[in-house]
């Protein structure tokens, strides 16, 4: 057994996991649905029904999708898209720690990074990437989960907000 695909495998469970119930929970949370897309609303997003639907289908998807290890690189992009544009419209001005009143973004900092890290490395022997034979790794996967990451970011938050 090799330690280092016997710890991705926990990393990308874990993070994939926690990831697809933040999307779960903003779909059959407390207040569902409607209750994110008013939050969203609260942000000054555009159209925030259709983008609480799109955020947590995101989340859903691209964390299962990590926590499996299909497709790793582009499930760490939505992971990192994701995580840039919460840290752009909530947590930046609050600054980095979580534990401040309206929570830092050293947390979806590090679920961006850990995301990245994962891509980077790949999805190791116990995922269905290796399965496939379609394991993509070092330079390839770290800039397919860049690109895509930090593109799909600047694209949401160029076209999703109101003008100020």
């Amino acid at each position: 057994m090799n330690n280092l695909n016997v710890a991705l495998l926990f990393t990308r469970v874990y993070f994939g996991l926690a990831f697809a119930y933040h999307g779960y929970n903003k779909c059959f949370g407390p207040s569902g649905l409607k209750g994110t897309a008013g939050w969203f609303a609260s942000l000054g997003l555009k159209w925030p029904h259709w983008q609480a639907r799109i955020a947590a289908t995101t989340e859903i998807s691209c964390g299962l999708m990590l926590a499996v290890g299909l497709a790793t690189p582009f499930a760490a992009s939505g992971m990192i898209a994701t995580m840039i544009v919460a840290i752009v419209l909530t947590h930046w001005k609050v600054g980095f720690f979580i534990f401040k009143k309206g929570e830092g973004w050293e947390y979806c900092a590090s679920i961006a990074v850990t995301a990245l890290a994962i891509a980077t490395i790949g999805s190791g022997k116990y995922s269905i990437d290796h399965l496939l034979h379609k394991d993509v790794q070092n330079w390839t996967g770290l800039t397919i989960a860049l690109v895509l990451g930090i593109g799909g970011a600047l694209l949401q938050l160029a076209v999703s907000r109101e003008k100020s």
